[in-house]
């Protein structure tokens, strides 16, 4: 998902043209693209891995969100998930309130997701050269693979959290109720306090620990594998597939925690649940008895596996794709 801001081409699975050639093409052809960003200072390494960042975050988050309205109106519902379900909610959604509102809530997604990614991608760039025991190390050992890939989910995630809140509460409600992103905010402000919008924050941190911990080491971990393994490059398909693998970890092991936080951000939104979800073990407790473990704690795990691959390869994907694109170009170049 990151790569390092001393990492080259070749260190990411693109490896260096014949001398003189760029793609293919001369270099005295282009001035303007140069193969490799060995050349690119750190500030210029951060600002195309915040622009790839963002883009990788709206292209995966715009892809899957049909199936994400529909998997946390099962979250914060004691309604009993099967596939069927999940297919009835499309179709009833679709035929009542039309197909466009299968991407109801994108836009407050967007306006989240986009400096979620750039700040996670980039944070994750800089913690991976603080935790290098090197200088220009290729590749972290194991555990500070996974401590830089948490500590880039607690950055990004604490910047954005209040944007996340709206999000779902846009989701789980009729379009009469909030129209904008703003007034979701000025509602929740006057009714609830400013402190709501933070809500479920706490258990959203104990989940983003493992997760993206867990992710960037296992996307990590794999391209390394790949590299040490095979002679070819590491392909786009080879990122999406190594992305998707990771996606499908960190969600497994900590969507209860995601079942958690949804229960909690949505509870003042929901008829006959202002006061309830008020606390971490609370909400935790009334899930189990009402529902089950297994019922409640994973309601949706199974439609989270397949969008969950879906935009975690995407955004891996595009983003090192993005960014290996802009840092070719010389205006990023020393």
């Amino acid at each position: 998902m990151g790569i390092s801001a001393d990492t080259s081409p070749s260190q990411v699975g693109m490896r260096e043209p014949p001398a003189g050639q760029v793609d293919g093409h001369d270099k005295t052809a282009s001035n303007a693209i140069i193969p490799s960003d060995q050349r690119v200072p750190n500030h210029q390494k951060m600002f195309t891995s915040m622009l790839a960042g963002g883009v990788a975050g709206a292209v995966a988050k715009t892809t899957i969100a049909p199936f994400d309205r529909t998997k946390i109106n099962f979250q914060v519902s004691n309604q009993r998930f099967s596939t069927k379900a999940a297919l009835r909610f499309l179709v009833n959604t679709t035929k009542h309130e039309g197909i466009a509102n299968l991407w109801r809530g994108n836009s407050a997604t967007l306006i989240r997701i986009v400096p979620y990614a750039a700040i996670q991608f980039t944070s994750h760039e800089q913690f991976k050269i603080m935790l290098a025991t090197e200088p220009g190390q290729e590749h972290l050992p194991p555990a500070r693979r996974f401590f830089a890939g948490s500590l880039a989910g607690i950055t990004s995630t604490t910047f954005t959290y209040p944007l996340d809140l709206v999000r779902a509460r846009m989701a789980v409600t009729k379009k009469d109720r909030f129209h904008t992103v703003k007034e979701v905010v000025i509602k929740t402000y006057r009714t609830e306090g400013i402190g709501t919008l933070y809500r479920g924050y706490v258990p959203t941190i104990i989940g983003v620990i493992p997760y993206a911990g867990i992710s960037f080491f296992t996307y990590e971990t794999l391209k390394k594998f790949h590299s040490d393994t095979f002679e070819t490059d590491i392909t786009a398909l080879n990122r999406m597939s190594y992305g998707a693998i990771a996606g499908a970890c960190g969600q497994s092991c900590t969507y209860p925690l995601d079942i958690v936080r949804r229960r909690m951000q949505t509870a003042g939104v929901i008829e006959g649940r202002e006061k309830c979800y008020n606390s971490i073990l609370g909400t935790f407790k009334r899930i189990t008895i009402e529902e089950g473990f297994f019922r409640g704690m994973y309601k949706g795990l199974s439609l989270n596996w397949i969008k969950g691959p879906i935009a975690v390869g995407t955004s891996f994907m595009t983003f090192e794709t993005v960014q290996q694109f802009l840092r070719r170009f010389a205006v990023f170049h020393e």
